[in-house]
Protein backbone atom coordinates (compact mmCIF):
# COMPACT_ATOMS: atom_id res chain seq x y z
CA UNK A 1 0.00 0.00 0.00
CA UNK A 2 1.24 2.90 -1.21
CA UNK A 3 1.67 6.29 1.05
CA UNK A 4 -1.20 8.10 -1.36
CA UNK A 5 -3.20 4.84 -0.87
CA UNK A 6 -2.77 4.34 2.93
CA UNK A 7 -3.72 8.31 3.64
CA UNK A 8 -7.15 7.72 1.72
CA UNK A 9 -7.78 4.23 3.72
CA UNK A 10 -8.37 6.53 7.00
CA UNK A 11 -10.96 5.00 8.65
CA UNK A 12 -11.61 1.78 9.59
CA UNK A 13 -14.87 1.39 6.73
CA UNK A 14 -12.56 2.30 4.68
CA UNK A 15 -9.68 0.06 5.84
CA UNK A 16 -11.93 -3.40 5.81
CA UNK A 17 -13.89 -1.97 2.42
CA UNK A 18 -10.44 -2.17 0.81
CA UNK A 19 -9.35 -5.29 2.52
CA UNK A 20 -12.39 -7.28 1.19
CA UNK A 21 -12.53 -6.16 -2.16
CA UNK A 22 -9.43 -7.48 -1.97
CA UNK A 23 -10.06 -10.92 -1.25
CA UNK A 24 -12.09 -12.68 -4.32
CA UNK A 25 -14.88 -14.12 -2.82
CA UNK A 26 -17.12 -15.40 -6.29
CA UNK A 27 -19.79 -17.87 -5.51
CA UNK A 28 -18.85 -21.15 -3.95
CA UNK A 29 -15.36 -19.28 -2.53
CA UNK A 30 -16.26 -17.41 0.08
CA UNK A 31 -14.18 -18.48 3.00
CA UNK A 32 -11.22 -16.22 2.62
CA UNK A 33 -13.62 -13.52 2.69
CA UNK A 34 -15.70 -15.12 6.17
CA UNK A 35 -12.69 -15.09 7.81
CA UNK A 36 -11.42 -11.88 7.25
CA UNK A 37 -14.88 -10.60 8.35
CA UNK A 38 -14.78 -12.89 11.84
CA UNK A 39 -11.32 -11.63 12.37
CA UNK A 40 -12.79 -7.68 11.86
CA UNK A 41 -15.02 -8.62 14.45
CA UNK A 42 -13.12 -10.28 17.08
CA UNK A 43 -11.06 -7.37 16.87
CA UNK A 44 -13.59 -5.15 17.87
CA UNK A 45 -14.57 -7.34 21.02
CA UNK A 46 -17.35 -8.79 19.13
CA UNK A 47 -18.58 -12.71 19.39
CA UNK A 48 -18.41 -14.09 15.76
CA UNK A 49 -18.31 -17.54 13.82
CA UNK A 50 -19.02 -18.95 10.64
CA UNK A 51 -21.41 -21.42 10.46
CA UNK A 52 -22.10 -24.39 9.09
CA UNK A 53 -22.77 -23.48 5.50
CA UNK A 54 -20.17 -20.42 5.57
CA UNK A 55 -21.99 -17.72 6.94
CA UNK A 56 -20.39 -15.13 9.21
CA UNK A 57 -23.09 -14.70 12.54
CA UNK A 58 -22.19 -11.87 14.93
CA UNK A 59 -24.97 -11.97 16.88
CA UNK A 60 -25.55 -8.97 19.21
CA UNK A 61 -28.53 -6.45 20.01
CA UNK A 62 -31.34 -7.75 17.60
CA UNK A 63 -33.44 -4.67 17.12
CA UNK A 64 -31.56 -4.70 13.57
CA UNK A 65 -29.94 -7.60 11.73
CA UNK A 66 -27.93 -6.17 9.13
CA UNK A 67 -26.92 -8.90 7.05
CA UNK A 68 -25.21 -8.38 3.37
CA UNK A 69 -23.84 -11.52 0.82
CA UNK A 70 -20.01 -11.88 0.95
CA UNK A 71 -20.22 -13.68 -2.83
CA UNK A 72 -19.42 -11.63 -5.90
CA UNK A 73 -19.77 -13.00 -9.62
CA UNK A 74 -16.54 -14.02 -11.62
CA UNK A 75 -14.79 -11.52 -13.51
CA UNK A 76 -11.29 -9.98 -12.29
CA UNK A 77 -11.13 -6.21 -11.52
CA UNK A 78 -8.13 -4.92 -11.07
CA UNK A 79 -8.26 -3.32 -7.43
CA UNK A 80 -7.24 0.38 -7.06
CA UNK A 81 -8.29 3.50 -6.12
CA UNK A 82 -8.46 6.26 -8.91
CA UNK A 83 -9.53 9.78 -9.41
CA UNK A 84 -13.37 9.98 -10.30
CA UNK A 85 -16.00 12.81 -10.70
CA UNK A 86 -16.84 12.13 -7.03
CA UNK A 87 -13.29 12.18 -5.80
CA UNK A 88 -11.23 9.27 -4.77
CA UNK A 89 -12.72 5.82 -6.13
CA UNK A 90 -11.89 2.48 -5.72
CA UNK A 91 -12.13 -0.08 -8.38
CA UNK A 92 -12.62 -3.82 -8.07
CA UNK A 93 -15.09 -6.66 -8.12
CA UNK A 94 -18.25 -6.55 -5.57
CA UNK A 95 -17.23 -2.33 -4.75
CA UNK A 96 -21.12 -2.27 -5.41
CA UNK A 97 -22.31 -5.86 -5.73
CA UNK A 98 -21.98 -6.47 -2.64
CA UNK A 99 -19.04 -5.85 -0.98
CA UNK A 100 -18.99 -2.42 -0.46
CA UNK A 101 -22.69 -2.63 1.04
CA UNK A 102 -20.92 -5.73 3.25
CA UNK A 103 -17.97 -3.79 4.76
CA UNK A 104 -20.76 -0.61 5.09
CA UNK A 105 -22.66 -2.76 7.67
CA UNK A 106 -20.06 -4.66 9.22
CA UNK A 107 -18.14 -1.29 10.25
CA UNK A 108 -21.94 0.16 11.11
CA UNK A 109 -22.79 -3.17 13.23
CA UNK A 110 -19.43 -2.41 15.08
CA UNK A 111 -19.99 0.89 15.64
CA UNK A 112 -23.83 0.39 17.08
CA UNK A 113 -23.65 -2.87 18.97
CA UNK A 114 -26.40 -4.31 16.26
CA UNK A 115 -26.28 -8.00 15.48
CA UNK A 116 -24.77 -8.80 12.07
CA UNK A 117 -24.67 -11.76 9.18
CA UNK A 118 -22.72 -12.12 6.50
CA UNK A 119 -24.36 -14.78 3.75
CA UNK A 120 -23.08 -17.08 1.08
CA UNK A 121 -23.74 -17.97 -2.62
CA UNK A 122 -26.93 -14.97 -2.94
CA UNK A 123 -25.32 -14.91 -6.84
CA UNK A 124 -26.20 -18.51 -7.15
CA UNK A 125 -28.42 -20.64 -4.78
CA UNK A 126 -29.24 -17.74 -1.87
CA UNK A 127 -28.00 -21.13 -0.06
CA UNK A 128 -26.77 -18.20 3.37
CA UNK A 129 -30.10 -16.55 3.54
CA UNK A 130 -31.91 -20.07 2.83
CA UNK A 131 -29.22 -21.26 6.20
CA UNK A 132 -30.05 -18.49 8.06
CA UNK A 133 -34.01 -18.24 8.21
CA UNK A 134 -34.21 -21.52 9.05
CA UNK A 135 -31.75 -21.40 11.92
CA UNK A 136 -32.59 -18.07 14.03
CA UNK A 137 -35.26 -16.59 15.70
CA UNK A 138 -36.58 -12.96 13.35
CA UNK A 139 -34.91 -9.97 14.74
CA UNK A 140 -37.10 -6.83 15.09
CA UNK A 141 -35.95 -5.51 11.78
CA UNK A 142 -33.37 -6.21 8.79
CA UNK A 143 -31.71 -3.87 6.81
CA UNK A 144 -30.38 -6.12 3.94
CA UNK A 145 -26.94 -5.52 1.73
CA UNK A 146 -27.00 -4.07 -1.73
CA UNK A 147 -26.41 -0.70 -3.67
CA UNK A 148 -28.84 1.72 -3.55
CA UNK A 149 -27.16 4.94 -3.45
CA UNK A 150 -26.23 6.80 0.07
CA UNK A 151 -29.75 8.76 -0.73
CA UNK A 152 -31.94 5.87 -2.02
CA UNK A 153 -33.03 2.75 0.11
CA UNK A 154 -34.86 -0.41 -1.59
CA UNK A 155 -38.58 -1.77 -0.84
CA UNK A 156 -39.73 -4.03 -3.67
CA UNK A 157 -38.13 -6.85 -5.57
CA UNK A 158 -39.80 -9.18 -8.18
CA UNK A 159 -39.89 -12.39 -7.39
CA UNK A 160 -38.48 -15.47 -9.57
CA UNK A 161 -39.58 -18.53 -10.75
CA UNK A 162 -36.87 -21.52 -12.31
CA UNK A 163 -37.73 -23.96 -14.98
CA UNK A 164 -36.34 -26.24 -17.73
CA UNK A 165 -38.38 -27.26 -20.67
CA UNK A 166 -37.42 -30.65 -21.72
CA UNK A 167 -38.34 -31.94 -25.15
CA UNK A 168 -37.14 -35.25 -26.94
CA UNK A 169 -37.88 -36.46 -30.30
CA UNK A 170 -37.19 -39.90 -32.93
CA UNK A 171 -33.82 -39.34 -34.27
CA UNK A 172 -33.93 -38.83 -38.05
CA UNK A 173 -32.34 -37.48 -41.14
CA UNK A 174 -32.23 -33.77 -40.91
CA UNK A 175 -34.05 -33.50 -44.85
CA UNK A 176 -37.14 -34.69 -43.00
CA UNK A 177 -39.78 -32.00 -42.59
CA UNK A 178 -41.38 -33.64 -38.68
CA UNK A 179 -39.85 -30.83 -36.07
CA UNK A 180 -37.67 -32.42 -33.84
CA UNK A 181 -37.20 -31.61 -30.35
CA UNK A 182 -34.52 -28.37 -30.69
CA UNK A 183 -37.42 -27.05 -33.10
CA UNK A 184 -39.93 -27.73 -30.66
CA UNK A 185 -37.69 -26.50 -27.54
CA UNK A 186 -37.71 -23.25 -29.83
CA UNK A 187 -41.60 -23.26 -30.78
CA UNK A 188 -42.20 -23.01 -27.07
CA UNK A 189 -40.02 -20.47 -25.77
CA UNK A 190 -41.85 -19.00 -28.62
CA UNK A 191 -45.17 -19.27 -27.10
CA UNK A 192 -44.04 -18.25 -23.88
CA UNK A 193 -42.70 -14.91 -24.99
CA UNK A 194 -45.68 -14.35 -26.93
CA UNK A 195 -48.05 -15.72 -23.48
CA UNK A 196 -46.18 -13.18 -21.39
CA UNK A 197 -46.36 -10.61 -23.91
CA UNK A 198 -46.95 -7.06 -22.16
CA UNK A 199 -48.10 -3.22 -23.25
CA UNK A 200 -44.72 -1.29 -23.16
CA UNK A 201 -46.27 1.54 -21.72
CA UNK A 202 -46.18 -0.81 -18.03
CA UNK A 203 -43.49 -0.23 -15.61
CA UNK A 204 -40.93 -3.15 -16.09
CA UNK A 205 -41.33 -3.54 -12.13
CA UNK A 206 -45.00 -4.17 -13.06
CA UNK A 207 -44.47 -6.96 -15.64
CA UNK A 208 -43.41 -10.66 -15.91
CA UNK A 209 -40.78 -10.95 -17.59
CA UNK A 210 -39.72 -14.01 -19.28
CA UNK A 211 -35.79 -14.49 -20.01
CA UNK A 212 -33.95 -18.01 -21.58
CA UNK A 213 -30.81 -18.33 -19.22
CA UNK A 214 -29.44 -21.35 -21.23
CA UNK A 215 -29.95 -23.94 -24.30
CA UNK A 216 -28.88 -26.95 -24.77
CA UNK A 217 -29.78 -29.83 -27.50
CA UNK A 218 -28.77 -31.76 -30.72
CA UNK A 219 -27.96 -35.73 -30.97
CA UNK A 220 -28.36 -37.94 -27.91
CA UNK A 221 -25.53 -40.16 -26.77
CA UNK A 222 -27.32 -42.78 -28.10
CA UNK A 223 -27.84 -41.71 -31.52
CA UNK A 224 -31.52 -42.56 -31.25
CA UNK A 225 -33.06 -39.80 -30.34
CA UNK A 226 -32.49 -35.94 -30.85
CA UNK A 227 -32.99 -34.05 -27.28
CA UNK A 228 -32.78 -30.39 -26.49
CA UNK A 229 -33.76 -28.19 -23.26
CA UNK A 230 -34.26 -24.67 -21.90
CA UNK A 231 -33.48 -22.73 -18.70
CA UNK A 232 -36.10 -19.98 -17.89
CA UNK A 233 -36.86 -17.35 -15.80
CA UNK A 234 -39.87 -15.10 -14.83
CA UNK A 235 -39.29 -12.26 -12.82
CA UNK A 236 -42.65 -11.64 -11.02
CA UNK A 237 -44.38 -8.49 -9.80
CA UNK A 238 -45.35 -8.14 -6.47
CA UNK A 239 -49.45 -8.19 -7.52
CA UNK A 240 -48.63 -12.23 -8.39
CA UNK A 241 -47.54 -15.04 -6.77
CA UNK A 242 -44.99 -17.56 -8.37
CA UNK A 243 -48.02 -19.98 -8.68
CA UNK A 244 -49.82 -17.87 -10.31
CA UNK A 245 -47.20 -17.37 -12.91
CA UNK A 246 -46.34 -21.32 -13.41
CA UNK A 247 -50.10 -22.19 -13.76
CA UNK A 248 -50.70 -19.92 -16.30
CA UNK A 249 -47.65 -21.06 -18.22
CA UNK A 250 -49.06 -24.48 -17.73
CA UNK A 251 -52.57 -23.61 -18.45
CA UNK A 252 -51.86 -21.23 -21.60
CA UNK A 253 -49.81 -23.72 -23.39
CA UNK A 254 -51.03 -27.15 -22.17
CA UNK A 255 -47.52 -28.59 -21.25
CA UNK A 256 -46.54 -30.32 -18.72
CA UNK A 257 -42.92 -30.75 -19.97
CA UNK A 258 -41.67 -28.16 -17.30
CA UNK A 259 -39.75 -28.87 -14.29
CA UNK A 260 -39.81 -26.17 -11.99
CA UNK A 261 -36.59 -25.92 -10.35
CA UNK A 262 -36.89 -22.53 -8.02
CA UNK A 263 -39.28 -20.03 -6.84
CA UNK A 264 -38.84 -16.84 -4.80
CA UNK A 265 -41.62 -14.80 -4.12
CA UNK A 266 -41.83 -10.77 -4.80
CA UNK A 267 -41.62 -8.41 -1.85
CA UNK A 268 -42.95 -5.36 -1.60
CA UNK A 269 -42.42 -3.48 1.63
CA UNK A 270 -44.64 -0.12 2.87
CA UNK A 271 -43.36 3.10 3.12
CA UNK A 272 -44.94 3.85 6.64
CA UNK A 273 -42.87 1.16 8.66
CA UNK A 274 -40.97 2.64 11.61
CA UNK A 275 -37.40 1.50 9.76
CA UNK A 276 -38.58 3.97 6.35
CA UNK A 277 -39.06 6.78 8.37
CA UNK A 278 -35.74 6.29 9.94
CA UNK A 279 -34.01 6.14 6.80
CA UNK A 280 -36.00 9.01 4.88
CA UNK A 281 -34.92 10.77 8.25
CA UNK A 282 -31.58 10.16 8.47
CA UNK A 283 -31.16 10.63 4.74
CA UNK A 284 -33.35 14.14 4.80
CA UNK A 285 -30.84 15.30 7.95
CA UNK A 286 -27.83 14.32 5.90
CA UNK A 287 -29.45 17.07 2.96
CA UNK A 288 -30.51 15.01 0.59
CA UNK A 289 -34.04 14.06 -0.77
CA UNK A 290 -34.49 10.06 -0.06
CA UNK A 291 -35.38 8.24 -3.02
CA UNK A 292 -37.42 4.68 -2.29
CA UNK A 293 -36.75 2.38 -4.78
CA UNK A 294 -38.12 -0.80 -6.49
CA UNK A 295 -35.87 -2.96 -8.22
CA UNK A 296 -36.77 -5.36 -10.96
CA UNK A 297 -34.36 -8.44 -9.90
CA UNK A 298 -34.47 -10.53 -6.91
CA UNK A 299 -32.20 -10.30 -4.03
CA UNK A 300 -32.15 -12.45 -0.48
CA UNK A 301 -34.34 -9.65 1.04
CA UNK A 302 -37.11 -11.47 -0.66
CA UNK A 303 -36.31 -14.99 1.31
CA UNK A 304 -36.10 -12.76 4.75
CA UNK A 305 -39.44 -11.30 4.17
CA UNK A 306 -41.39 -14.42 3.13
CA UNK A 307 -40.11 -16.10 6.41
CA UNK A 308 -39.63 -12.73 8.76
CA UNK A 309 -42.62 -10.57 9.72
CA UNK A 310 -40.73 -7.45 10.69
CA UNK A 311 -39.77 -4.24 8.95
CA UNK A 312 -36.93 -4.64 6.05
CA UNK A 313 -35.48 -2.50 3.71
CA UNK A 314 -32.25 -2.93 1.37
CA UNK A 315 -29.32 -0.29 1.46
CA UNK A 316 -25.94 -0.08 0.82
CA UNK A 317 -23.71 2.08 -1.31
CA UNK A 318 -23.46 2.02 -4.93
CA UNK A 319 -24.37 2.93 -8.12
CA UNK A 320 -26.26 -0.50 -9.36
CA UNK A 321 -25.61 -0.09 -12.87
CA UNK A 322 -22.01 -1.39 -12.43
CA UNK A 323 -23.39 -4.24 -10.80
CA UNK A 324 -21.17 -6.96 -11.84
CA UNK A 325 -19.73 -4.58 -14.92
CA UNK A 326 -15.81 -4.91 -15.78
CA UNK A 327 -15.62 -1.50 -14.43
CA UNK A 328 -17.25 -1.80 -11.17
CA UNK A 329 -15.95 1.09 -8.93
CA UNK A 330 -17.32 3.18 -5.95
CA UNK A 331 -16.83 6.58 -4.43
CA UNK A 332 -15.00 6.42 -1.00
CA UNK A 333 -17.18 9.68 -0.09
CA UNK A 334 -20.09 7.76 -0.67
CA UNK A 335 -19.15 4.50 1.18
CA UNK A 336 -18.45 6.86 4.01
CA UNK A 337 -22.20 8.62 3.81
CA UNK A 338 -24.08 5.47 3.66
CA UNK A 339 -21.98 3.98 7.10
CA UNK A 340 -22.93 7.34 8.52
CA UNK A 341 -26.84 6.77 7.06
CA UNK A 342 -26.76 3.09 8.68
CA UNK A 343 -25.10 4.25 11.96
CA UNK A 344 -27.98 7.10 12.58
CA UNK A 345 -30.67 4.48 11.97
CA UNK A 346 -29.18 1.62 14.15
CA UNK A 347 -28.94 3.85 16.54
CA UNK A 348 -32.43 5.55 16.12
CA UNK A 349 -33.84 1.94 16.49
CA UNK A 350 -31.72 1.39 19.42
Amino acid sequence: MNSVTGGLLDTTGRRVLHELVSTPSPSGEETAVAERLREFFHTHDREAWIDDVGNVRAPANDTVLLTSHMDTVPGEVPVEIRDGDAGAELWGRGTVDATGPLAAMATAAVETGVSFAGVVEEETTSRGARHLVAERAPPEAVINGEPSGWDGFTLGYRGVLSGEYTATSRSGHSSRPESNAVQQAIAWWSDIEAAFKTDEKTPVFERVTAKPVGMTGGLADDGLAVEATVDAQFRIPPRLTTDDVRDRAERLLGTNEVQWTDAIPPVMQSPRTSLARAFRTGIRDAGEDPRMLRKTGTSDMNLFAAAWDCPMVTYGPGDSAFDHAPDEHLSLEEFDRAVTILETVCRDRT
